[in-house]
């Protein structure tokens, strides 16, 4: 399908004045519909708040393909064996039963702009007034030498929670005594800038219950990580002689891969490994691309709503959208989800829009009981969602400090996941 473009060309301050006003809708249309693509904490977040608020007055779709959702946040804590994969999943019941959203469990697969239509693998179209997309990250093709998607099962990336998470735990339970385990981190910018160093944290706490002669090997593209400071006195602390970083400076960023043959090449040497996750450059999911809201890799927002750069009746949330300071994050997502649905219900019923605010914060395991976080606000601007100010764990904190650490990062995934599905 040939999809019709409109650009939308203004400013932050421009995109505040379009939702003081109700949208115009359609001849014929008894409500305001919103159709929101993608239900992880961007986008089931945002459908469940304009439903919510807006007390039957907007239809709200939520198309998902997964019936049941397996966060990406906290999947490393599966990993290490401080979850069951059940502790990670969630169904869309509530969304349905108590708000009347209408959740189809289909794929989209095409936007038309000019007719406002998003289509479905299944076969329908499905108009719109306003449309959110969430679309979580697809990867780039030939971002590691070697490797593409036809090869996850043999190097799985589990950078999308679910059936790749679990296909890693496997391959890491089932290593040879004293086997190596890779990982291929990716260039910035990515999904959970911690996540690839909670995962080797997560591994290694594995490895050394049940593998301790286990070696794992991190190739990286990056000369620096989130939190390194904090993993790697982690990594000293807890699993001492066990990970080895290798960054840019000594070769990270020259990796081939051959899943046929298990091999990892580094800066021209080649190692025989026994597991390697490979998490290649990323990208806005797929249907963001097929609406032509993206820069090629990210599309482009405005802060003060979430709307697209390229069309005035397009979102944009979490991990696909490209707005500025925040990191791409579940909690940042959730935040962003919230500003987004003030914004399009203001815009469809004239009801008052409130200022902007976001926040984040991510966690982090290292070892039982010691977790650290990083966070910060943000204000809309005109130019991005700009950050105020932050706050970062410390080096060398106290063993109950991290305890109440960790203890808080349990309390923030029940909150979320509450404040997305229930």
């Amino acid at each position: 399908m040939k999809l019709n473009r409109r650009v939308f060309i203004g400013t932050g301050t421009a995109a505040a004045a379009m939702v003081a006003a109700p949208a115009v809708l359609a001849e014929g249309h008894a409500k305001p519909r919103v159709i929101v693509v993608g239900g992880g904490p961007g986008g089931a977040t945002a459908a469940r708040y304009i439903a919510k608020d807006s007390k039957g007055a907007v239809d709200v779709t939520l198309i998902e393909p997964s019936r049941t959702y397996f966060t990406c946040f906290f999947s490393n804590l599966y990993l290490g064996g401080f979850k069951d994969i059940e502790d990670l999943g969630h169904t869309y019941g509530a969304l349905a039963a108590k708000y009347a959203i209408n959740v189809v469990h289909d794929w989209a697969v095409a936007v038309d702009r000019s007719a406002k239509t998003v289509s479905l693998a299944g076969g329908s179209v499905l108009p719109y007034d306003k449309l959110i997309l969430s679309p979580g990250i697809d990867f780039i093709d030939g971002a590691v030498e070697g490797w593409s998607l036809a090869a996850q099962n043999a190097m799985p990336h589990a950078y999308k929670g679910g059936s790749q998470t679990e296909l890693l735990k496997a391959q890491i339970m089932a290593m040879s005594e004293g086997g190596i385990f890779a990982m291929v981190a990716p260039p910035n910018p990515y999904r959970c800038p911690p996540g690839p160093y909670e995962r080797v944290s997560m591994v290694a706490h594995t490895l050394k219950a049940s593998n301790p002669t286990a070696k794992i090997i991190v190739a990286d593209p990056k000369d620096k990580f989130s939190k390194q400071s904090l993993f790697e006195e982690g990594w000293a602390k807890h699993y001492p002689g066990m990970i080895d970083w290798i960054g840019s400076d000594f070769g990270g960023g020259n990796v081939s891969v051959d899943p046929a043959a298990m091999t990892v090449t580094i800066d021209g040497e080649e190692t025989k490994v026994d597991v390697c996750n490979v998490i290649p450059a990323m990208k806005a999911g797929r249907i963001a691309e097929m609406a032509g809201v993206t820069d090629g890799n990210w599309a482009p927002v405005h802060a003060v709503d979430m709307s697209s750069k390229a069309d005035a009746d397009i979102y944009v949330l979490g991990d696909a959208a490209d707005q500025g300071d925040m990191p791409k994050s579940g909690f940042s997502a959730n935040s962003q989800a919230k500003v987004c649905a003030n914004a399009v219900r203001g815009a469809l019923t004239g009801s008052k829009v409130f200022p902007a605010k976001f926040s984040n914060t991510c966690w982090s395991l290292i070892d039982t009981d010691d977790g650290v976080k990083v966070g910060a606000t943000y204000e809309a601007t005109p130019e991005k969602i700009a950050k105020v100010d932050g706050f970062l764990s410390e080096v060398g904190e106290d063993s109950a400090t991290r305890k109440a650490t960790y203890e808080e990062s349990e309390g923030w995934y029940a909150g979320i996941t509450a404040d997305m599905f229930s």
